[in-house]
């Protein structure tokens, strides 16, 4: 019989390559075979980036869980479930969107284009 061990566990902070330049703060996405990159609109949340990347190409740490200071697009009140923005933001979810892109949910209302999120990402 072999033995099976995780990559990560609990899963909390990973290692990830990025596939273009990236910021620390930014939500990040998958972007293609076992790269990540800052998300888009309709992205399915990946976590938090650790440090900048600067050129792309390089091993980062990401962020799962926790909370974290996020830049914000458009209002977003304390309490409502946030989904990733455009260039790494997070926004407040809308109807009709896929529950799977939901990041976390917004501790305080969003303030000087930050707010603060609880992670709860799948």
């Amino acid at each position: 019989m072999s033995d099976y061990l995780p990559q990560f566990f609990p899963g909390d902070t990973v290692t990830a390559v990025t596939s273009a330049v990236v910021t620390a703060g930014q939500m990040l996405a998958v972007s293609g075979n076992n790269t990540v990159a800052a998300t888009a609109g309709a992205a399915v949340p990946y976590g938090v980036a650790a440090v900048d990347d600067t050129v792309g190409g390089n091993a980062i740490t990401v962020f799962r869980t926790g909370i974290h200071l996020l830049a914000a697009s458009g209002t977003i009140n304390a309490g409502d479930v946030v989904i990733p923005a455009a260039a790494g933001a997070v926004q407040a979810i809308g109807s009709g969107t896929n529950y799977a892109q939901v990041v976390g949910v917004a501790q305080a209302a969003a303030s000087n284009g930050k707010v603060s999120v609880a992670l709860r990402i799948a």
